[in-house]
């Protein structure tokens, strides 16, 4: 799931970088009000910096990955929408320092509507699975899976320890579980599960 976040930023983070070095090749006035087409949208100087600051930035963040990717796709996602909404109004003006066209305007939401959609992926699910950055954030766990973990029991312990209100939310410790046959089942201790591991410690109730 984490690999959504990153290679959705990482993506659009390379087409908005690559925007901005065409315009930087172009040479481009900076504040120019009325532009130069470069890949069929308008640009000048201060819109081509931007956009490499902003395509560096979600590299960036791809890079670290997990929830550090999703809220940063998600942000920026939103500050596109805002800035199509915005340099809309001011287009035809003396204010539009960006050389904003209709195309750039469409171009905007077309990535806010695409980075937002990249960083809520899977966040607004009430059944997350546990190689989500989130699920794995709610029960103490390492925002990457690791090597030979039992995602499949994980998930199972999850949902069962998410239904027990007297749960920790940040760790699956603690809460005693049974099979139909009686027997204790071992559960989470802030830690995965790895595939053929032994069973963890079951705690006893306090009574």
């Amino acid at each position: 799931m984490g690999k959504v976040y990153r290679y959705g930023g990482a993506f659009t983070g390379l087409v908005l970088l690559a925007f901005g070095i065409l315009g930087f090749v172009n040479q481009l006035a900076f504040f120019s009000t009325d532009g130069k087409e470069v890949a069929g949208l308008s640009s000048n100087g201060a819109l081509s910096l931007i956009s490499v600051v902003v395509g560096l930035c979600l590299i960036g963040c791809a890079i670290v990955g997990g929830n550090t990717a999703s809220w940063a796709n998600a942000l920026f996602g939103w500050a596109f929408i805002l800035s199509g909404l915005v340099n809309m109004t001011i287009m035809r003006t003396d204010l539009n320092f960006l050389a904003f066209r209709m195309s750039n305007v469409i171009f905007s939401f077309v990535v806010g509507v695409t980075l937002i959609t990249f960083g809520m992926y899977g966040r607004v699910s009430g059944t997350l699975p546990p190689d989500n950055p989130y699920w794995r954030e709610r029960h103490g766990l390492p925002p990457e899976v690791q090597e030979g973990e039992d995602l499949e029991a994980e998930a199972g312990l999850g949902a069962a320890t998410d239904g027990d209100r007297g749960a920790d939310p940040h760790n699956m410790a603690g809460v005693v579980h049974h099979t139909a046959t009686g027997a204790p089942m071992p559960v989470l201790s802030g830690g995965p599960i790895l595939a053929g591991a032994p069973a963890q410690p079951v705690q006893k109730p306090q009574h």
